[in-house]
């Protein structure tokens, strides 16, 4: 199924911990900002940061939602990750199964101002 123009999207993000990403996730759900966050790791991370080259250990979120909430997604785990510049990148879905694809529809509604 055709996943209408970007509607959805997978965003990612990675923390040095389990409980920050959880903490972000539970808010992302609770908001309807999210259908699901699925936290994978620890896994390995290596990277350039300030002039050196780091090996960590990290935990990936994968969060999926609606293009539309990008910005607000992005807005809370700005609000509560412990990172100076935490990654924070969509890929949109392009496809996917018709009942998946509505059901991520009805855990993020457009009008989401009156959740709880």
């Amino acid at each position: 199924m055709d996943a209408n123009d970007n509607e959805f999207v997978q965003v990612m993000t990675t923390a040095e911990t389990k409980n920050t990403l959880e903490k972000i996730g539970k808010l992302l759900i609770r908001k309807n900002l999210a259908a699901c966050v699925q936290l994978i790791g620890p896994i390995e991370s290596m990277y350039r940061w300030q002039g050196k080259i780091h090996h960590d250990q990290e935990w990936l979120a994968l969060i999926k939602s609606r293009s539309v909430h990008f910005t607000q997604i992005e807005r809370i785990i700005l609000q509560n990750h412990n990172y100076d510049t935490p990654e924070i990148i969509a890929l949109p879905l392009t496809t996917g199964e018709p009942k998946y694809l509505d059901w991520i529809r009805q855990m993020t509604p457009r009008d989401t101002s009156k959740t709880v």
